[in-house]
C-alpha cells in the first residue's frame, strides 16, 4: 500500500483544490468506519455451500458418465473458488461508511468502485437484517431506503449494536432533516 491507500479515514488532506479521485471526497473531513472483518467468514461461507453443490454434482456427472470434462470442471471450480476467496477477503476490505452533518456515505467495490451519498432527509426509512450466517457470527446490515430506489444504500458487517445505534441515529437525523422540506 502507498500512503495515498490508507484506509482508515486518517490520509493527509490533499490539494487545495480538491480531491483528485472523486470517489475519496474530502479526505480531511471524512472518517471511514470499516465493517467487520467476520464478513468474510459469512461470505466464505455462501460460497462453500454453493461450491459444495457444484463439486457434488461435478463428482457425480464423473462417476456416472466417467467423462473428463466433469474432472476439468472439477479443476475449474477449485481454481474459480480459491480467486473468489482472494476477491472476498479485498471486498470486505473495501465497505466503509462515514456519517457527516447531513448525510451518509457507504463505498465499496473492487474493479467498480462505488460511493454512495444519502442525504439524511432524503431517507424514509431504515432496515436492519440479519440472516442465518449473519446472526452465527453476529452481524447485522443496515439497508437505507429512499424515494428513488437506485440509490438505496446498504452497511453489511455491522454489530448489531452499532447496527441498531446506526439505524436509530438515521431515522432521527432523517426525521428532524424532513421537518424542514
Amino acid at each position: 500500500m502507498g500512503q495515498d491507500d490508507d484506509v482508515s479515514g486518517s490520509a493527509a488532506p490533499g490539494p487545495a483544490t480538491g480531491p483528485t479521485d472523486p470517489l475519496e471526497p474530502w479526505p480531511e473531513t471524512v472518517r471511514w468506519q470499516p465493517v467487520s472483518r467476520d464478513l468474510i467468514w459469512v461470505e466464505a461461507l455462501r460460497l462453500g455451500m454453493l461450491m459444495l453443490v457444484v463439486v457434488v454434482a461435478l463428482v457425480v456427472g464423473l462417476a456416472l458418465t466417467g467423462d473428463w470434462g466433469f474432472g476439468l470442471g472439477l479443476g475449474l471450480a477449485v481454481l474459480l473458488t480459491v480467486w473468489r476467496l482472494t476477491v472476498i477477503v479485498r471486498a470486505v476490505r473495501a465497505w466503509g461508511y462515514a456519517e457527516r452533518d447531513n448525510d451518509l456515505l457507504v463505498r465499496h467495490g473492487l474493479l467498480v468502485r462505488r460511493l454512495s451519498i444519502v442525504p439524511y432527509a432524503r431517507m424514509q426509512f431504515v432496515d436492519v437484517t440479519a440472516g442465518p450466517l449473519e446472526r452465527a457470527f453476529n452481524l447485522a446490515t443496515v439497508q437505507l431506503h429512499t424515494a428513488a430506489a437506485a440509490s438505496d444504500a446498504r452497511v453489511p458487517g455491522l454489530r448489531p449494536a452499532e447496527a441498531a445505534r446506526l439505524r436509530d441515529r438515521l431515522t432521527a437525523l432523517g426525521e428532524d432533516r424532513a421537518e424542514g422540506l
